[in-house]
């Protein structure tokens, strides 16, 4: 773990350099609290932090209170050194907003202890942030696909309309079935029909714009929002019925022949006063279109 060194005095920042150094850490050292700030402002900076409290520029004291002054998902941990050690500088060092205090001159083995408790407290952090990622993507994505919930897609399509809305720019609103799909559950079961699932939306997701979103609307249909004109998202979709058309869909050694059919609707503002839901009825009604005219196909609405 990296931990940066904010410290005037070259005698002690060489000493403190040394001694984090023997303790396991890639010491990064500053000459004043301004040349702390901007190695704070890098890419992945420390998240460790040895700040004097008297340095020139930018005091120590002023460093931790511009620091905490940010909003930051993943705040650093500071242990503020100084030669005060009254009552009142100490509430003053922590109001500003350090973690941590020690007072000059300063114990290896207290200062080392001190170093290991902001080191755990970091990882600690650092695991409740992953498991807070975890349960946003969990709230928001598709188990088995991995795809945008049913939730998530509709409100992305809220959002995305009035892009479209205040860009007078066409959006275009699919909705996409595996055709056939319920005799792939009956002919080969369900954790066959999971597998088409899963790799239906790998397919789908591959042919798409990094822009573009893609969400599971319920069983085995798809819902895709595209910022594309007709002729543009013609392309797209036929070239995602067409990859998963030649696809060679293995499970247990079995081939499984797939294919999808696609109803499409586009959004036309500012002419066009739809809402969501009456989009998603239009492709839906697009798609069953396509249905009836043999399944394989795309199918934009009227």
């Amino acid at each position: 773990m990296k931990i940066l060194i904010a410290e005037d005095d070259v005698t002690s920042r060489v000493l403190l350099e040394a001694l984090t150094r023997k303790w396991g850490y890639t010491p990064v050292t500053a000459e004043d609290g301004e040349a702390a700030w901007q190695i704070l402002q890098a890419e992945n900076p420390p998240r460790l932090l040895l700040v004097d409290w008297e340095m020139p520029h930018l005091s120590g004291l002023s460093l931790c209170q511009r620091i905490r002054r940010q909003v930051d998902t993943d705040p650093v941990f500071i242990i503020l050194l100084t030669a005060r050690n009254e009552t009142l500088d100490i509430v003053s060092g922590l109001e500003a907003g350090a973690n941590e205090y020690i007072t000059k001159p300063f114990n290896q083995i207290e200062l080392k202890a001190r170093v290991q408790v902001g080191h755990r407290m970091l990882q600690l952090q650092s695991e409740l942030n992953q498991a807070k990622e975890a349960l946003l993507f969990q709230a928001s994505h598709d188990v088995l696909t991995g795809l945008l919930n049913r939730r998530a897609i509709l409100t992305a399509l809220d959002t995305e309309m009035a892009r479209a809305q205040r860009q007078q720019q066409a959006l275009c609103v699919a909705m996409c079935d595996i055709d056939f799909f319920k005799q792939v559950n009956d002919n080969y079961g369900h954790l066959a029909g999971d597998y088409v699932l899963h790799e239906i939306a790998q397919h789908i997701s591959s042919e798409l714009r990094p822009f573009d979103l893609v969400g599971r609307y319920g069983g085995e249909e798809f819902l895709l929002i595209l910022n594309a004109p007709v002729n543009e998202a013609d392309k797209i979709f036929e070239r995602i019925r067409s990859s998963i058309e030649t696809a060679r869909f293995t499970h247990n050694q079995q081939v499984l022949k797939v294919t999808i059919s696609c109803g499409i609707s586009i959004f036309t503002p500012p002419t066009d006063h739809r809402n969501a839901l009456d989009l998603i009825d239009s492709a839906d009604k697009a798609l069953y279109s396509a249905k009836e005219s043999g399944r394989n196909v795309v199918v934009f609405a009227d």
